[in-house]
């Protein structure tokens, strides 16, 4: 597996490679945003691990240029973990974030995470609509193909990260049943431990922006509901 690292700070950015390095996955790094970006576009990288703030071009931007022609994984680092930091990041693209000082462990346990995401199954469905044509699942405008894993907005092709995808599979699966964050926490996102319920909030607000607000309606004080 090939990671991006994008960081400005030098003993930062050795540092980490060479521990990922350790882990066995393939590390290109680059100093700032513009370099990286121009990197990213180029070669092939199945994660992106990038600094909040970077020269030229910074983390937000950086995201938000990826994102207009790829759903690769994107792992934020932040510095000091600040609310505003996190939320721009994430509603910029990112999948998710993790706090410098980086754990080693800690890191590869969300970089493992966020690249089996990006290939996995789909839930089995408990109260969803009869199947149609083995695998489509159909709520009002809404088409989304749990076997061909592909999501349709009155017929039209969206383009989902593949955390946005599974938070979505997890919400078809069991249409008019609250979830809560922590559940999604686990099943999303795969964290054994508390994880930061923003991760989900946001992630929702995106998903809500792609397949219509009305599918998805908040529980104040538990979580989310699908709507039938």
């Amino acid at each position: 597996m090939r990671v991006l690292l994008i960081e400005d700070d030098d003993t930062i950015r050795k540092s980490v490679g060479m521990a990922l390095e350790r882990y066995g996955y393939e590390v290109a790094t680059a100093p700032d945003g513009l370099t990286g970006l121009e990197m990213f576009r180029e070669g092939r990288h199945d994660l992106l691990l990038v600094d909040v703030m970077l020269p030229h071009l910074d983390g937000i931007g950086l995201s938000c240029r990826v994102r207009e022609t790829s759903q690769a994984p994107i792992l934020m680092m932040s510095a000091r973990g600040d609310a505003l930091d996190v939320v721009a990041g994430l509603e910029a693209g990112a999948d998710d974030y993790i706090v410098k000082p980086v754990d080693t462990t800690v890191l590869v346990a969300r970089i493992r995470t966020l690249l089996r995401r990006a290939t996995f199954t789909a839930p089995a469905t408990a109260d969803a609509p009869a199947p149609d044509g083995g695998g489509l699942l159909t709520f009002r405008d809404l088409t989304v193909d749990t076997r061909g894993l592909e999501v349709r907005a009155d017929g039209r092709l969206l383009a989902l990260t593949p955390t946005e995808l599974r938070l979505l599979l997890e919400f078809v699966a069991a249409p008019g049943i609250v979830l809560e964050r922590q559940t999604l926490l686990r099943k999303v996102w795969d964290y054994g431990w508390e994880g930061d319920s923003r991760v989900v909030d946001l992630t929702v607000q995106r998903l809500r922006k792609k397949i219509g607000a009305d599918h998805i309606e908040t529980v104040r004080g538990f979580g989310y509901k699908f709507r039938r």
